[in-house]
C-alpha cells in the first residue's frame, strides 16, 4: 500500500444505498461538498436489490388518496409492534421528518413514488395500523437517463426476473400471475415483454427499471444531477477522530490510503452486517444452533459501519426482537453450477399452497408476513437438524400461481424437477417420501387441512382471516381468496430456508441519527442511517418497506442535522495536526 493521500470534504457517506444516498443528496441540496463511498464496485446496495417500497405515514401521496390518519395513529401502531424496543423520540422524529423528505425527492430530485388505493400494514388489525396510504413503491425508471451510469448500477436478483425482466412489484406482478386467465392482463404481458426484447436487441439489455433497482437508480442520478462523486471499490477501513470528535475516515481506492477529512459529518449507511458470519452467530437464534442462514444482500455488508463505530464508542443495539429482516427462502441451482437464492413474498399466500415443518405438520398461518414465517419457522425447528419447512403445493395450484422459481402455465415443470428444486409426487404419501417425512403424518396433515379448507375455512390458523393475508392471496378466488384443498395431483414441494433482507439489530442512533455512547451522549460528527442504525420499528416488519422508509428518512434527517450546524457556525479545518492515526480493521 503505497503513502497517504488526503481529500476534504463537508460530509463523507459510507455506503451507496437508499440512506447513504439519501443523506447525500439532502446534504449537496444544501450547499454542502459530499463525497460517497462504497465498498463494492456498483452503487445501489442492498436498495438496487429490493422491492423497491418505503413505508412512510401520513405523506402528501397518501393525503391526495385521502388517507388522513388520526394524531398519533402511526405512533400508536409502532408503539404496539415495537414492544420493549420502542424509541419514541426517533419514532416521533421518522414520522415527522418521512413526509417531509418524500416531499423534498419527489419535488427536488429525480427519486418519484406511487401509492397503490390500498395495501394494509402487515400487521392491519393491531392498534393503530392502517389499510393503506403508508406503502409507497419506486416509480419505474428508464434506465437511458442514466447515461455511463448505468454500467455500475447494482445488478437485480436473477431469480426474481422472467425472460430476464425484472417485474414490478405493484400492479405489473397481477398481471403475469393472470396472464393465462385475463385477456387485459395477458394483452399487458405481451406487450411488456416484447417492448423488453426490443430493447435488448437495441440496447444489449432491457431499459425499464423497476422495484429497488429503479430506486437505486433515481438516486444515482439525483447525486450526479448535484455533482456528488460516488467512489466506488472505495471501503471504508477506519475513522478519524480529533478530541473526541469524528472528522473523516481511511478509505482503500486505486491501491491506496485515502485520508477524507469530513469538516461537518461521516454518515455509516454500509448495508448493515448480513454477512457478518461472527455478528450472525451472536445474534441469529437458529444460526447459534448451527443451522444455515441465506441472504441475498450484497456480500459486502459485513457490518464495517458496525465495527467502525465500535473502534470510537458507538454501540451495538442487539435488545431488538429480531436481529434482521428475516424473509423465508428457497435455494435454486443455476444452469452455471452456482446457487441463487429466491425470497418468498406472496407464493405462501395463494389457495391450494400450505407449509408444514420437517415433521409434516402445518406450524403457522402460511399468509401472514414473511418477517412472520420465518419467526414460527425458527420456533417449529427448535431441536431439529436443521431450520427448515417446506412448501407444498397441489398441481392446480401450482400451474395457476406458480411456486418460488417455479413460473405459472405455460412455463415447463420439468427443469425445476430434474435439478432437484422441486419434488413432485402422484400421492401425497408419494411426496412425503420424496422429502423425507413421515406419510402418515403428511396424509393426515392434508386431510385435516383439507375438510375446512373445501369451504374456505382455516380453523386451525386462519389463513385469510387478516387484511394482509387476503392482500397476497386470489382476489378472484372465493369464497377466501386464501384457501382451496390440496386435491389435484401430483403434488409438489419445495423447501424452504431462513433468510433476511437485511439487519435490524445495529447502531445505537438518537432522533437526529447521531450516534450515542454508552452514557447516551452523541459521538460529535457521526451519524448513521439504514441498515447499519438499529431499527426504529425494534426490530418487527410491520409493513411493506419497513427498512426504505427508515432509511430514506434518517439519511435526511442526518443530513439536515448536519448542514443545519454547519450553516451555524464557521467550518474546522477538516483534520487537524493533532488527529491520530486510525484503529485498524480486521
Amino acid at each position: 500500500m503505497s503513502t497517504l493521500h488526503e481529500e476534504n470534504c463537508d460530509v463523507l457517506v459510507i455506503g451507496s444505498g437508499v440512506a447513504g444516498m439519501s443523506a447525500a443528496i439532502t446534504a449537496a441540496s444544501r450547499g454542502l461538498k459530499v463525497i460517497v463511498a462504497e465498498k463494492a464496485d456498483y452503487y445501489g446496495g442492498t436498495t438496487a436489490r429490493s422491492g423497491g417500497w418505503l413505508w412512510v405515514p401520513n405523506t402528501h401521496l397518501a393525503q391526495a388518496y385521502g388517507h388522513h390518519e388520526l394524531p398519533d395513529q402511526a405512533l400508536t401502531y409502532i408503539r404496539n409492534q415495537a414492544g420493549a424496543g420502542f424509541d419514541e423520540a426517533r419514532v416521533r422524529a421518522f414520522l415527522a421528518n418521512g413526509p417531509k423528505a418524500i416531499e423534498f425527492f419527489m419535488a427536488k430530485t429525480a427519486v418519484q413514488f406511487d401509492m397503490p388505493l390500498t395495501f394494509p400494514d402487515y400487521h392491519a388489525e393491531a392498534p393503530g395500523a392502517a389499510q393503506g396510504g403508508r406503502s409507497m413503491v419506486t416509480r419505474p425508471y428508464d434506465a437511458r437517463e442514466l447515461g455511463p451510469l448505468l454500467k455500475t448500477l447494482g445488478p437485480v436478483l436473477p431469480e426474481l426476473t422472467v425472460f430476464g425482466v425484472t417485474i414490478g412489484s405493484g400492479k405489473e406482478i397481477v398481471h403475469f400471475m393472470r396472464v393465462t386467465r385475463s385477456l387485459a392482463s395477458a394483452w399487458y404481458v405481451t406487450k411488456r415483454l416484447a417492448r423488453h426484447f426490443l430493447e435488448v436487441l437495441r440496447y444489449g439489455r432491457g431499459m425499464t427499471l423497476t422495484n429497488g433497482n429503479a430506486l437505486a437508480a433515481r438516486l444515482a442520478k439525483s447525486a450526479a444531477d448535484l455533482s456528488v462523486p460516488v467512489w466506488l471499490s472505495s471501503p471504508a477501513v477506519a475513522l478519524l477522530q480529533d478530541g473526541g470528535r469524528v472528522t473523516g475516515a481511511v478509505l482503500q481506492r486505486d491501491g491506496q490510503r485515502v485520508r477524507i477529512g469530513a469538516r461537518h459529518g461521516v454518515v455509516l449507511a454500509s448495508g448493515g452486517f448480513p454477512h457478518d458470519l461472527s455478528r450472525r452467530k451472536d445474534t441469529y437464534p437458529h444460526v447459534r444452533a448451527g443451522h444455515g442462514h441465506f441472504s441475498p444482500t450484497p456480500q459486502t455488508n459485513v457490518g464495517d459501519g458496525v465495527r467502525m463505530a465500535e473502534a470510537v464508542g458507538g454501540v451495538f443495539d442487539k435488545s431488538l426482537s429480531n436481529a434482521a429482516a428475516w424473509t423465508p427462502m428457497s435455494l435454486v441451482p443455476r444452469k452455471d453450477g452456482t446457487t441463487g437464492i429466491m425470497p418468498h413474498f406472496i407464493d405462501r399466500a395463494k389457495p391450494g399452497v400450505i407449509a408444514v415443518s420437517l415433521d409434516g405438520r402445518r406450524f403457522a398461518n402460511e399468509a401472514n408476513s414473511y418477517h412472520d414465517l420465518v419467526q414460527a419457522m425458527i420456533a417449529a425447528s427448535k431441536g431439529k437438524a436443521e431450520t427448515a419447512c417446506w412448501l407444498i403445493a397441489d398441481h392446480a395450484a401450482i400451474r395457476r400461481y406458480g411456486l418460488g422459481f417455479v413460473k405459472p402455465f405455460p412455463m415447463p415443470l420439468g427443469p425445476h424437477l430434474r435439478n432437484g428444486y422441486l419434488k413432485r409426487g402422484s400421492t401425497i404419501e408419494g411426496l412425503a417420501q420424496q422429502i423425507g417425512v413421515d406419510p402418515a403424518t403428511l396424509a393426515s396433515t392434508v386431510r385435516q387441512y383439507n375438510d375446512s379448507a373445501q369451504y374456505g375455512r382455516d380453523p386451525e390458523f386462519g389463513r385469510g382471516s387478516k387484511a394482509y393475508n387476503r392482500y397476497q392471496g386470489d382476489a378472484l378466488h372465493a369464497p377466501n381468496p386464501c384457501v382451496a384443498p390440496l386435491s389435484t395431483g401430483p403434488f409438489y414441494a419445495l423447501k424452504l430456508v431462513p433468510g433476511d433482507l437485511g439487519s435490524f439489530m445495529g447502531i445505537r442512533t438518537n432522533e437526529h441519527a447521531q450516534v450515542v455512547a454508552s452514557d447516551g451522549e452523541p459521538i460529535p460528527g457521526l451519524y448513521a442511517a439504514g441498515n447499519d442504525a438499529a431499527s426504529v420499528m425494534g426490530g418487527e416488519y410491520s409493513g411493506a418497506g419497513i427498512t426504505l422508509g427508515p432509511g430514506l428518512t434518517f439519511g435526511y434527517v442526518a443530513a439536515n442535522h448536519i448542514a443545519d450546524h454547519a450553516h451555524a457556525a464557521p467550518a474546522k479545518q477538516p483534520i487537524a495536526a493533532a488527529a491520530r492515526e486510525p484503529l485498524a480493521m480486521h
